[in-house]
């Protein structure tokens, strides 16, 4: 039942944010294309709610000039100016108000990440697809990139197990709380490579996922 109230109230939230925010979604969207020209939004496709691919939409924030993409500058500083202030701010996350208006995402729930994950999970690593994909998620506000993939993991299982609109709400108050904290806010190329391969190596046997506080 929550979960029938939960799309709702996604759908209500999301419009008005949406309202909320059009003026400084406009804003963001002007300066990210003064600075370099390039795209506004940046997709990316993902694994959502029952395995099923969806584009999950950002601000763009990093470069896309041809010659920056072929040099050999780091993660970082292939990020633009605007991109910086945008992923400190979380305003790159903005556009995916709209991937929960398509009814794509949630609010809450694990972060939606790329097929080439999957092709590694057990089956019950799998059903952290058996919800939505959210904005934040109880693995964010435990550690985001801090942790390992395997707690991450946990961390999800343990919110599908458990989903409930308390829940939901501690999550929310906890992402308030981090939101403009900068740590181990974003994974690179690099780091969502080494998460395959110890999916790869280790193998993991099939685990229970226990609630935790």
């Amino acid at each position: 039942m929550y979960k029938v109230i939960k799309r709702i109230l996604d759908c209500i939230l999301a419009i008005i944010l949406i309202i909320i925010f059009a003026i400084p979604m406009a804003l963001v969207a002007i300066a990210i294309k003064a600075e370099d020209g390039g795209n506004v939004i940046y997709k990316s496709r993902r694994v959502g709610k029952d395995l099923k691919e969806f584009n999950v939409y950002k601000f763009r924030s990093m470069k896309t000039k041809r010659k920056e993409l072929e040099s050999n500058l780091t993660h970082e500083q292939m990020v633009t100016k605007v991109g910086k202030f945008i992923r400190k701010t979380s305003l790159d996350e903005l556009p995916q108000l709209f991937n929960i208006l398509k009814g794509e995402m949630s609010f809450i729930g694990p972060r939606p990440w790329i097929p080439e994950y999957y092709k590694w999970f057990t089956d019950t690593q799998k059903k952290r697809a058996d919800v939505l994909p959210g904005i934040s998620g109880l693995a964010q506000v435990k550690g985001r990139n801090g942790i390992n993939i395997f707690r991450k993991i946990d961390y999800d299982l343990i919110y599908v197990h458990n989903i409930s609109f308390k829940f939901d709400m501690k999550i929310i108050i906890e992402t308030i709380k981090t939101v403009f904290s900068k740590a181990d806010a974003e994974i690179s190329e690099a780091g969502i490579k080494q998460e395959i391969n110890e999916l790869k190596i280790k193998n993991p046997v099939e685990r229970v996922y226990k609630e935790v506080g």
